[in-house]
């Protein structure tokens, strides 16, 4: 936990601060980038003798709102990884990538409409493929974003000079949330603008170290008119220290309770429980399978493609936000709520496919393999009502105006493939959110597996606010008159 989350739980749950040091050990302030964790050790411990170093000197009284006391040791702030950084002399980061250039490999990211794909070192192509009405043949529109010109000798001699001079200063770029460190390579002459008097297309991709990518593309953006950036994950920049994300050590204060006080505070034992109990899966099982249904999620049996990215340190759910069809709004919502129009989302290898009433449907496609799908929940609407009476399938909101809006459906789709972790069908609880924003017809879908084999589906979208209060007792929507 970051320090400035620190600061937030502690001030809940204490009163006063007295007794503390004169001597601070190394802290120049408290900031939202360094995190810290707190640890509840019984009265007799040993402090760590590597890491974060601690001097008797540096602590802090605390005292609850319920007048429980506790003495906390301050960590003088480390970063360890310096002596790494100083000794490396190995490739740099293009002789690193330059197996990614040399065979030919591409790399593609699916979205509602277009595909990009990423041919390193040489091009990167926007394209949509639609067959033609009546017709066997394809419409192709496609634009080249940037193309990689043939290298000089003499050419390649200035970028080693200038490979080595980037080396030596790294940039970085918040990644979701984090300042990340990449290495860049400019791609232009790409499909003349018309909007920019006919200036060729060009592109920054910027290469970041991920131990478990296949190089997938994180991102694709327009960051100023036909001038755009990609985000590629790549283990090839990972041999490279300075590329390397280096997040902050957890820094851990340690609070041993003082006489009279229990080892840990009431409140905070009190807010475990209450988090854990939010955190259990909305999953309606018999009890006496209950345990065997919630056991812990077994990660070591998951391969990289299972698990969502961590970029810049912090785990993220696999989401992602593209635009849905530009029909009528009257139009689209009567096809999906029929089952007719799906909504599509997800980053890196996996995407997901979500048709109203029928489906939620994991899936990678592949040039060579074409499109493996996994089947994660089906619907049948008896089996939900038999869930949505044991659980909640509307939830509401007070608006300023004081009317009282559904904010949020849920919807079970039972009888997925069988999961091999468990040996049971996967399951899916489909989240239904409205979701304002400046665009009408942008749509967030994410995954997360809270329990094995056992999935909430998010779907957030202002599409759905014009749906949601028809809703009825069982959660199900239906066509507004």
């Amino acid at each position: 936990m970051t320090a400035g989350l620190l600061l937030v739980i502690l001030g809940g749950l204490l009163e006063v601060c007295s007794g503390v040091s004169a001597n601070r050990g190394g802290y120049p302030s408290f900031t939202d980038e360094i995190p810290f964790k707190i640890t509840w050790p019984g009265a007799e411990f040993t402090l760590p003798t590597s890491g974060a170093l601690y001097s008797e000197d540096d602590f802090v009284i605390m005292t609850t709102t319920e007048k429980e006391k506790y003495k906390c040791l301050l960590p003088s702030l480390t970063s360890g990884d310096e002596d790494d950084i100083k000794e490396y002399s190995g490739p740099s980061p293009g002789e690193l990538l330059e197996p990614l250039f040399k065979r030919s490999s591409c790399s593609y990211r699916i979205e509602s409409y277009w595909t990009y794909e990423v041919c390193h070192g040489k091009h990167i192509r926007q394209y949509h493929e639609e067959k033609e009405t009546s017709q066997v043949s394809i419409s192709v529109q496609e634009y080249y974003l940037g193309n990689m010109a043939q290298k000089s000798q003499s050419t390649e001699a200035g970028e080693s000079f200038c490979d080595r001079l980037e080396d030596e200063l790294v940039p970085t770029k918040n990644i979701e949330g984090q300042l990340t460190p990449y290495y860049s390579m400019e791609m232009g002459n790409g499909t003349p603008c018309v909007l920019k008097q006919n200036q060729p297309r060009a592109t920054s991709v910027l290469y970041v170290c991920h131990p478990e990518a296949k190089h997938e593309i994180l991102s694709v953006a327009e960051v100023t008119t036909c001038e755009y950036e990609v985000v590629v994950l790549t283990p090839l920049l990972c041999a490279h220290p300075k590329y390397r994300f280096k997040s902050s050590p957890v820094n851990t204060i340690f609070c041993q309770a003082l006489a009279g006080s229990p080892l840990r505070p009431q409140r905070l034992v009190q807010l475990d429980k209450e988090q854990e109990e939010q955190l259990k899966p909305p999953f309606s099982s018999p009890p006496e399978s209950r345990d065997e249904e919630v056991s812990p999620v077994r990660e070591e049996a998951f391969t990289s493609t299972h698990k969502p990215m961590t970029v810049g340190g912090q785990t993220q759910v696999t989401v992602g936000t593209t635009h849905i069809s530009r029909l009528t709004d009257d139009q689209l919502i009567k096809e999906f709520l029929s089952g007719s129009y799906c909504l599509h989302g997800g980053v890196g290898w996996w995407k997901y496919e979500f048709c109203y009433g029928k489906h939620v449907h994991q899936y990678h496609e592949d040039k060579e393999q074409g499109k493996n799908i996994v089947v994660v929940g089906s619907w049948n609407a008896d089996e939900h009502i038999e869930w949505a009476k044991k659980n909640v399938a509307r939830s509401y909101q007070l608006k300023d105006d004081g009317v009282q809006k559904v904010k949020l459906v849920s919807h079970f789709y039972g009888h997925g493939d069988l999961c091999d972790l468990t040996g049971k069908p996967r399951q899916v609880i489909v989240k239904l959110k409205c979701k304002e924003s400046e665009s009408p017809h942008a749509v967030t879908v994410y995954m997360l597996e809270p329990q094995t084999c056992q999935y909430i589906l998010g779907v957030e979208s202002p599409v759905i606010c014009r749906i949601l209060d028809t809703a009825d007792e069982h959660g199900l929507l239906s066509v507004s008159s």
